[in-house]
């Protein structure tokens, strides 16, 4: 029970942060390109890629600690950094071909997933 507190702990505050983050960016840049949603992003990657050294090279935290920042705030703030995460850790572990693979089947087939979304919801 105690790690789905930590879990949906990160979560609200990433949720909030998200949020918080791309309305300010949108504001300040304007609203012709989704800067809100690029810096975001970009922050979420810095963020993960600090904490995953963080965790399994400087400090050893607790697996709640995980939860809660890795899974629970970044998760919440931006799914792209754990795509970004995991591609890392293919690559270090020269698992080229999956690494390729992710980046592709998740942008690719995420890409016509979406438009298949968008085409069945206009029948509905």
């Amino acid at each position: 029970m105690e790690k789905w507190i930590y879990l949906i702990v990160g979560g609200i505050v990433g949720t909030v942060s998200r949020y918080v983050m791309a309305g300010a960016v949108a504001q300040r840049m304007g609203a012709g390109f989704p800067w809100g949603t690029v810096a975001v992003n970009l922050t979420g990657c810095l963020v993960i890629g600090f904490l995953d050294v963080l965790f399994e090279k400087k400090f050893m935290l607790s697996p709640n600690m995980r939860i809660l920042l890795m899974t629970g705030f970044c998760g919440a703030f931006t799914t792209f950094s754990t795509l970004i995460l995991e591609t890392s850790n293919l690559l270090r572990e020269n698992e080229f071909l999956y690494a390729f693979g992710n980046v592709m089947i998740s942008f690719g087939i995420g890409f016509a997933a979406f438009k298949l979304g968008a085409v069945i919801a206009e029948f509905i």
